[in-house]
């Protein structure tokens, strides 16, 4: 109903625009004004003083925007090569910045010097050819630098030679609609087979038991990783597309149903040591600042207070998935080796899980024989 009466009122609203507008029309009966729609010196001085006002209100945005949003950048790497990601788009970044300043100066300043004036014409090029090579040869030789150096950086990131895969951790990240679980190989460096059409009861991501290479695999459902460690990731869904984004660790991949893919990096920060990273300790203030505001206004309305934030590494999906995408998200714990090993070594394999899950059911022992009530009574009276 509310709905309704918005939607009423607009209409009303505008009609009583379009009649006041007639209204006005016929108030100009019989004066004299300029009615002509051909552009004036007049007209294409005001558009030439808006189109400097338009650059200069994108200069200062962008300012403004460095200044107020500037520390919302993810900040210090978690991973060996973030620090190549971060240098390969700082120079993106200052290249797009630089082109997108002298452009937008040049394109706005050509149409205030060059608007339209009484008796002037314009002077027409069907084609420079030096102009077309320079705004060709440029872009080229930059876009080039540029790619090559991408290729690089990533060749880099994804190549995993044999000696780092003898040394490596494996793990299988399982994304479904709308949540992750994590699957460990064994000492065999070997995650066992896997098909969605044998999941069942707790095996929910459909690993085949009765393949060898499964027997010391472990499911969780919170990602643990040591530092310094090189972690090989082996990605499956088990529906849509997904995609698996760690921000931090400046890693993505796509999720793809059918197949697998892989990505690896080694975590260089503890969670313990970039809790206390200085950037990481001002977000975390100013984020629990807005949430002591708003636990006040809940607590005023009498709901419940919300809990102070800490930070953690997140995996996130990044394909919009579905409608619960957004709430798609598990916590990675970067620990060091000795608190890794003590972890992993509580957890049990899915062969054990199953086979506890599975075991027949104890048989109640038989009953005590029933008590004659009747002998009872009768020693009682007697």
């Amino acid at each position: 109903m509310t709905s309704f009466l918005v939607f009423t009122v607009l209409v009303l609203l505008g009609i009583a625009v379009w009649q006041l507008t007639k209204i006005y029309d016929l108030t100009q009966i019989g004066t004299t004004s300029e009615t002509s729609e051909i552009a004036n010196d007049k007209d294409n001085s005001v558009n030439g003083y808006l189109m400097f006002a338009f650059v200069g209100f994108i200069y200062v945005f962008t300012i403004y925007s460095l200044y107020a949003w500037g520390d919302l950048v993810l900040g210090t790497p978690a991973s060996e090569h973030g620090k190549d990601v971060d240098t390969l788009m700082g120079i993106s970044m200052a290249l797009i910045f630089f082109v997108q300043t002298f452009t937008q100066f040049l394109l706005h300043y050509f149409a205030f010097k060059y608007r339209g004036k009484e008796g002037q014409k314009a002077l027409y090029f069907a084609d420079n050819n030096k102009l077309e090579a320079i705004w060709t040869i440029i872009p080229v030789i930059v876009l080039a630098g540029l790619i090559m150096y991408g290729l690089y950086t990533w060749n880099n990131i994804m190549f995993v030679d044999e000696e780092d895969k003898q040394d490596a951790i494996v793990i299988e990240l399982y994304a479904k609609q709308f949540g992750w679980e994590a699957r460990y190989a064994g000492d065999d460096k070997t995650l066992g087979k896997a098909n969605v059409r044998l999941i069942e009861g707790i095996n929910t991501l459909g690993v085949d038991l009765a393949d060898p290479a499964a027997q010391d695999d472990k499911v969780v459902t919170e990602l643990h990783l040591p530092v310094g460690k090189k972690i090989i990731f082996k990605m499956r869904s088990q529906d849509v597309l997904h995609s698996a984004y760690m921000p931090h660790f400046r890693a993505q991949m796509n999720c793809v149903p059918g197949m697998i893919t892989q990505f690896s990096f080694t975590p260089s920060v503890t969670t313990a040591d970039m809790r206390n990273d200085e950037a990481i300790v001002a977000k975390v203030d100013k984020i629990n600042k807005i949430r002591t505001k708003n636990s006040a206004k809940l607590v005023a309305e009498g709901g419940a207070a919300l809990d102070p934030y800490t930070f953690d590494y997140l995996l996130l999906c990044n394909k919009i998935c579905g409608a619960s995408h957004y709430n798609m998200q598990m916590k990675i714990v970067v620990d060091t080796p000795e608190e890794y090993k003590a972890w992993l070594a509580e957890k049990p394999t899915l062969a054990q899980q199953w086979k506890e899950a599975n075991a027949p059911q104890p048989v109640e022992a038989a009953g005590t024989p029933a008590v004659d009530s009747t002998k009872v009574v009768a020693q009682v009276i007697k």
